[in-house]
């Protein structure tokens, strides 16, 4: 088939480049939307009054502009401005704000989602809008509605100190969130709204089916699982069911995904078979499926992977309606596109580029790998379409998953094989259990079935964490080099339909970029680099001589070196437990004489006593924490 085949896939990247340039750009959307709009009309008229007529390529890059004009509108508007919300933060007196979800429990308090709805300042009560994320340690539990008066000015949320640490603020600022505040004790609940907003409607019902899966299941780690798996509420999950999960490759199955979407769809298929034998395909029931998908994806917060995965499926029902089997590609293009126009900012979620990555991997090269084994039993086909399944999505996302988490699961495919038939039946008990949970003995039935069964998981999933070498972690790779194994992967899939001499000729292009990039980088990297970190606890200095790493800690917290300094070793390829680095005290200042420096520690600077010029990088937090 043709690339033109595949309309919503060519238009696709013309969108993402528009959502791109107008996330980056200070310019304005709505001046420039309408000078862009002005030219390709011009550029159209002068086209169509041309003889003899302009080309047909002409015309369709005019139509790829308005598509990327289309992406640049769209990021343009969704651009939150915290100076809209609040101009003047100190100049309020008081708040009155309304609570968008149910108390987090966190260590030492609770967090909540407030958003304000009027302040007062010296004259009186005026409207206002925006987000704030409040802590409390009241012994009433914040409902969604609830109506809350609090005259502690909010603070901004501060961005990232160290470098390369992950990016809160940035992160947050996504969700139209830049604001935080601890009330404490110190607010009044003046009343409640849910029963008059239907917003809260699906706030509540996950709530609700929350309570009924902590009441009917009894273990801590399966309803903790069973939380996540079921209704996507990942948050009460422990430290080690998160490693556990991630260092088996498996963690999918713990966000729900369009896998989960595709269990629910699997589940409600087998009825089907019935009536495409007999060529009649009942259209109540296929909007029946389409509306329990969609039911399920509101349950489960519309996460980019879920609403991915159930417009897909609705996709192809509807295609069934009409007798017609739709390119896979087609829906996938058109999904994302839907997706994007709806919230551009969901192009930069981990999740939306896993997900989009993953069915991609399993359209283009899962056939291609069923070719290298042709089994003769069915048991065997069976587990060996899983793998392929596994090995394409693992080929596709693994550059990314590199790039955000450094770890590649060592048995993957072994986990997967074993994890995901297990979650197709905890999903096709779980389901269930949702619906008629509620019904005393069909619930404690299920419940009961469903805690077994996740149970059992857990420690299937334990045996194979346990095993040597599990895991690959502390591994990195450039942006450049992902570029590159996903060229080598589309030379791969493409290589029986495309012109083979132009696929070569890209990647090996692609290729010399790439090693231009490695060798540019190593001729830039000093041989001799300090780096000093500090914050109101203390201060660090990490040394980088050569091939060998050093370190001096001075009351630096271990659990800020975790997640503030670690990213930083890791992409400058330092050890994360490097070797300890020996300074003698001399009155005011500590003296390394083996390295030529002094450093203050009140002062908290660095004086070079020797006479060359190591690379310093000086970073410095004015928070406490």
């Amino acid at each position: 088939m043709r690339f033109a085949d595949f309309p919503f896939l060519r238009y696709l990247p013309f969108l993402i480049a528009g959502i791109i340039v107008g996330n980056f750009s200070t310019l304005s959307t709505a001046t420039y939307l309408l000078i862009g709009i002005l030219l390709i009309w011009l550029c159209y008229l002068w086209g169509v009054g041309k003889r003899p007529p302009v080309s047909l390529g002409y015309t369709s890059g005019l139509g790829y502009s308005l598509i990327f004009l289309l992406g640049f509108w769209v990021s343009g508007m969704s651009v939150k401005n915290p100076s809209f919300s609040f101009p003047q933060l100190d100049s309020f007196q008081a708040y009155l704000a309304e609570v968008q979800r149910f108390d987090l429990d966190k260590p030492n308090s609770k967090e909540n989602l407030v958003e304000v709805v009027a302040v007062r300042d010296s004259l009186d009560w005026r409207p206002a809008a925006g987000k704030i994320l409040v802590y409390h340690k009241s012994d009433r539990r914040l409902q969604p509605g609830d109506l809350i008066w609090f005259q502690k000015s909010p603070e901004e949320i501060p961005g990232p100190t160290f470098p390369d640490e992950f990016d809160y603020k940035g992160f947050l600022a996504k969700k139209g969130i830049f604001y935080r505040k601890f009330i404490g004790n110190e607010f009044v609940v003046m009343g409640s709204s849910e029963n008059r907003n239907p917003k809260f409607a699906l706030v509540q019902l996950r709530e609700n089916l929350a309570r009924l899966i902590e009441s009917k299941i009894h273990h801590k780690e399966s309803r903790q699982i069973a939380l996540a798996l079921l209704i996507g509420q990942k948050e009460s999950l422990d430290k080690e069911i998160r490693n556990a999960y991630a260092e088996t490759g498996t963690m999918h199955i713990l966000a729900v995904s369009g896998l989960h979407v595709g269990i629910i769809y699997a589940i409600f298929l087998f009825p089907l078979r019935a009536f495409k034998e007999r060529r009649k395909i009942p259209v109540g029931y296929l909007v029946f499926v389409i509306s329990t998908i969609w039911i399920y994806a509101a349950m489960t917060g519309f996460s980019p992977s879920v609403v991915r995965a159930s417009v897909m499926f609705s996709l192809i029902i509807a295609g069934q309606m009409r007798k017609r089997r739709p390119s896979i590609w087609n829906i996938l293009a058109f999904s994302a596109m839907l997706m994007l126009i709806v919230d551009p900012d969901v192009l930069f979620e981990v999740g939306f580029q896993l997900s989009y990555l993953a069915v991609g991997g399993i359209a283009g090269l899962q056939p291609l790998i069923l070719r290298w084994w042709l089994p003769s039993h069915r048991a065997a086909e069976y587990f060996w379409q899983l793998a392929a399944v596994s090995i394409a999505a693992q080929l596709v996302t693994f550059p990314l998953s590199l790039y955000y988490f450094h770890l590649f699961p060592t048995y993957f495919l072994v986990a997967n094989l074993i994890v995901v038939p297990l979650a197709f039946l905890i999903m096709s008990v779980g389901v269930p259990f949702l619906f008629l949970g509620k019904i005393p003995a069909v619930g404690d039935f299920l419940g009961l079935v469903l805690d077994r069964m996740i149970v059992f998981q857990i420690k299937v999933n334990s045996m194979i964490q346990s095993l040597p070498f599990g895991k690959l972690d502390r591994l990195t790779i450039t942006f450049s080099g992902m570029v590159v194994v996903w060229a080598f992967l589309l030379v791969w899939g493409n290589w029986e339909l495309g012109n083979r001499r132009k696929m070569i000729f890209s990647f090996f292009l692609i290729l010399g970029v790439w090693l231009g990039d490695r060798l540019i980088r190593e001729i830039r990297r000093p041989s001799y680099q300090i780096w000093f970190f500090s914050s109101e606890k203390g201060a660090l200095i990490d040394l980088q001589l050569g091939r060998h790493d050093f370190t001096w800690n001075q009351d630096f917290p271990p659990d800020q070196i975790s997640f503030a300094l670690d990213p930083n070793r890791l992409l400058n390829q330092r050890s994360a437990q490097p070797n300890s680095l020996i300074g003698i005290r001399e009155n005011d200042s500590v003296w390394f004489p083996a390295l030529g420096f002094r450093f203050y520690p009140d002062e908290k600077l660095i004086q070079m006593e020797r006479d060359y010029s190591p690379k310093i990088q000086i970073f410095r937090s004015t928070e406490g924490d």
